[in-house]
């Protein structure tokens, strides 16, 4: 089922964007659900995401990737149009690290 997902995915995607609509509709096809009730599952899923990282915890997806909040050090940058240096603070960001499926697939597809 999963191959077959992907398959579908990759056979369908016809530009080099795809939005949350689109995989929407995507999901839909290939489960045959209801457009609604898919849209509320990838919601709640990105959602899921979203509170899990903003609280320091990390998202792992086997054969996907993971999830984490990654921590940025203090440093010092520069105010070109005041001429001044600043100090940016210590700071997380979300961060998204592929699994190695998911990384040779992409190496492999995409030419």
């Amino acid at each position: 089922m999963q191959s077959d997902f992907a398959e579908l995915i990759t056979n369908n995607i016809k530009y080099n964007k795809m939005t949350k609509a689109d995989i929407v509709n995507e999901v839909a096809k290939a489960t045959g659900l209801e457009k609604l009730n898919v849209q509320k599952v990838v919601e709640a899923f990105m959602e899921t995401v979203k509170d899990s990282v903003s609280k320091d915890n990390s998202v792992y997806l086997r054969g996907f990737g993971s999830f984490t909040a990654k921590k940025r050090a203090q440093k010092t940058a520069r105010n070109i149009s005041k001429q001044k240096t600043i100090v940016i603070p210590e700071h997380y960001i979300p961060a998204f690290k592929p699994s190695k499926t998911f990384l040779n697939l992409v190496k492999s597809n995409i030419k």
